[in-house]
């Protein structure tokens, strides 16, 4: 059965409608919040959608209402999809004494170690509960959905997209944390979430992920695009070790860099349409 959905609010937007929902989340044992841009010719049928995961310390709303992406969604007939970024009010000790671990930092993957095991499930949120209802409920096409992501939510977008056996036929990423088991952000979220083993922080690593593949996952490959004056660039993003792996696996990546531009949503709206044009191509969307 469908989760029931509570609209919360509704608003007008270049012909669609922004709108922002909760739903009791079955996978996570609690209510969780998205938003859905749904383009006008929704009202015609199932449309090609793109699911957004945003970074540290975001909501739902902060993509809606920073990245400026609705109207050229609007003009190609994109739904698009922002999750909140981790579980809310889940009682978990210290969960909100740090912005880059516990509330805001669910790092999109599958608490295997207490106490977070029990609702810090975003993988799973995500891949299963969250594609169903953007499927069923929403009216996508499930044939036609595409992943991105900024920072933490690149990272996730990565690892979504090499782990789900082409649930997304397309990805890309804006500053992603792309070797979290190399950085100091993601050895906190990986220790904390999944223990010492780390073999399994590999199964949330998009460098790693590359590596085992071995292969080309995206043969029409994964755009990036970087700031050169991102504050995070020297000691947690690691692009370049996620462009090795690609090379060396046969994967095409295209990573751009951008002198001047830092790790915020001023240069993510820069290159938003640029992404969204990327996906639409992949996505088989005329325009």
């Amino acid at each position: 059965m469908a989760a029931k959905l509570e609209q919360l609010s509704a608003h007008r937007c270049h012909g669609g409608w922004q709108r922002f929902y909760r739903h009791d989340s079955a996978e996570i044992g609690l209510p969780m919040r998205f938003s859905v841009f749904v383009p006008p010719q929704a009202a015609h049928g199932p449309v090609p959608a793109l699911i957004y995961l945003a970074g540290l310390t975001c909501t739902e709303e902060t993509f809606a209402t920073k990245a400026g992406a609705q109207r050229l969604a609007a003009e190609l007939g994109i739904m698009l999809i922002a999750p909140d970024t981790s579980p809310r009010g889940a009682g978990v000790p210290g969960e909100d004494e740090a912005w880059d671990f516990g509330t805001g930092a669910g790092f999109y993957l599958d608490a295997t170690k207490d106490p977070w095991k029990q609702h810090y499930r975003m993988f799973s949120y995500i891949t299963d509960e969250l594609h169903a209802l953007v499927c069923g409920t929403l009216g996508a096409d499930p044939a036609r959905i595409g992943i991105f992501g900024h920072s933490m939510g690149g990272h996730g977008a990565l690892t979504l997209a090499l782990r789900t056996n082409g649930q997304y036929r397309s990805v890309s990423a804006f500053a992603p944390i792309a070797a979290p088991s190399q950085c100091p952000w993601g050895e906190k979220a990986f220790g904390g979430y999944l223990g010492d083993d780390r073999a399994a922080w590999a199964r949330y690593d998009a460098t790693a992920l590359i590596e085992k593949a071995g292969k080309a996952v995206y043969p029409d490959g994964i755009l990036i695009d970087q700031g050169e004056a991102d504050q995070f660039l020297p000691t947690q993003l690691h692009p370049d070790a996620f462009a090795a792996a690609c090379s060396a696996a046969g994967q095409p990546l295209t990573l751009r860099r951008h002198a001047d531009y830092d790790h915020g949503y001023y240069f993510i709206s820069t290159f938003m349409d640029d992404h969204i044009r990327f996906h639409a191509e992949r996505l088989g969307v005329n325009g």
